[in-house]
């Protein structure tokens, strides 16, 4: 697997490409150019909010239980397979879903850079005083 520290990487523009190409499949399947009986892409955003928030869940659930796969296995080659294929499916879902409400990922990567150096408490504690959960 990939080290922490890989300079080559460049995960934010890596996630806006996907995101891209997801934006695409979605304005296709609107203007009726793209067939959900074979474009996955497609076949989830004819579904709807509903279903694609299911996905989500369902996806969520298989991460969680290959990462407690991973860890009784001591992180194995097989297991760390594993583990990043079910997340990489859960992140894809996530993109649909920011698709899906006319998000990207870099509304998530902008949240994420403004809550950093801040304490997840201090800032969990804001958001709660503020109203929002």
């Amino acid at each position: 697997m990939t080290s922490s520290v890989n300079k080559d990487s460049n995960v934010d523009s890596g996630l806006a490409h996907l995101a891209d190409v997801v934006d695409q499949r979605r304005d296709a399947f609107k203007a009726g150019k793209a067939d959900p009986k074979t474009s996955y892409t497609a076949l989830l955003f004819s579904k709807g909010d509903d279903a694609i928030l299911k996905k989500i869940g369902e996806e969520a659930t298989e991460a969680v239980m290959a990462a407690k796969d991973a860890r009784n296995a001591n992180l194995a080659p097989e297991q760390q397979e594993l583990l990043v294929g079910e997340m990489a499916d859960l992140w894809f879902h996530c993109l649909i879903a920011l698709s899906q409400f006319n998000l990207r990922p870099e509304d998530v990567i902008e949240e994420l850079d403004r809550r950093l150096g801040t304490s997840g408490i201090e800032e969990k504690a804001a958001r709660k005083a503020s109203g929002n959960k």
